[in-house]
């Protein structure tokens, strides 16, 4: 039975590490801060944003929340982005999804200044990470390789076979772990016979928002699973790995909760420090 990718244990040393990378700061006259605008009253944005507080709270990071009306202009929230990107003190900017109706995402998205753009989804960004140049990344693709490395799994040389080509995980995953040296090949929900291509992966990482599509049979013995998948089922959340099946032949495997999503908050509060840094910030 394949023994654990444990997000929890790997989150805990992380916040640990950005707890003193804090403190460094504030010793050299530099609060972090990381703010957030909430549009409207989504519950699960809600309940996101207040997590990103109480984190920020225990490592010490600053955090201001802007709540705004669901009815709200989309002209006041660009309003409130332009002051935050020229607000010295704001190192960090998140807008929380999804965005009411009428509000136009991609425009939001790309008011958000690329170095603190701590989701890491400004065009920009998002041309760094094909490029290989620095910028701030998505923080779930850093996860996935971020709870691979912590565990002790080496990347450089494996084929790496991603299943999902969203934009906030499975392609930016592509270049970012091509950057170990691993060799990779991308599937979907449309790839004919997935199992075919699944079967050949020393490291499997799935993104692709369907429940418990990858199953046992799809998996070679003794590979490493990464589900950075979330879906709703009754009674709760999972993966997209049939994890109690797939356990049975995985050396390593990520549990849904408690695997990739353990890491998120963490790695959007390192990419608060990497702005610092990239606005001009010296370490």
């Amino acid at each position: 039975m394949g023994q654990l990718l444990d997000g929890k244990a790997v989150s805990k040393i992380l916040k640990e590490e950005i707890r003193e990378e804090i403190a460094q700061w504030k010793e050299k006259g530099v609060q972090p801060k990381l703010a957030v605008i909430l549009v409207g009253d989504d519950p699960a944005s809600v309940v996101y944003a207040r997590s990103k507080q109480k984190v920020c709270e225990g490592i010490g990071m600053a955090f201001e929340l802007f709540t705004m009306p669901g009815s709200t202009p989309e002209a006041e929230i660009l309003a409130t982005i332009e002051k935050l990107n020229n607000d010295q003190n704001v190192h960090g900017i998140m807008i929380e999804l999804p965005l009411p109706k009428g509000i136009r995402k991609e425009t939001v998205m790309a008011a958000v200044r690329p170095d603190k753009d701590v989701d890491g989804v400004h065009p920009i960004n998002r041309g760094y990470i094909l490029s290989g140049e620095e910028g701030l990344f998505p923080a779930t693709p850093q996860s996935c390789i971020e709870l691979l490395l912590r565990s002790g799994v080496e990347i450089a040389g494996k084929h790496v076979v991603i299943v999902g080509r969203g934009e906030t995980v499975g392609k930016p995953l592509v270049f970012l772990i091509l950057k170990h040296n691993a060799t990779v090949t991308i599937c979907h929900s449309k790839t004919p016979d997935l199992g075919a291509f699944t079967r050949q992966a020393d490291i499997l990482i799935a993104a692709v928002g369907r429940a418990k599509l990858i199953k046992k049979d799809m998996v070679k013995a003794g590979a490493i699973v990464v589900d950075a998948g979330i879906n709703e089922i009754p009674g709760g959340i999972c993966g997209d790995v049939d994890f109690e099946a797939v356990q049975d032949v995985a050396e390593l495997i990520s549990p849904v909760p408690g695997g990739v999503g353990s890491l998120t908050t963490a790695l959007i509060m390192r990419n608060v420090l990497k702005g610092i840094v990239l606005q001009g910030g010296v370490r």
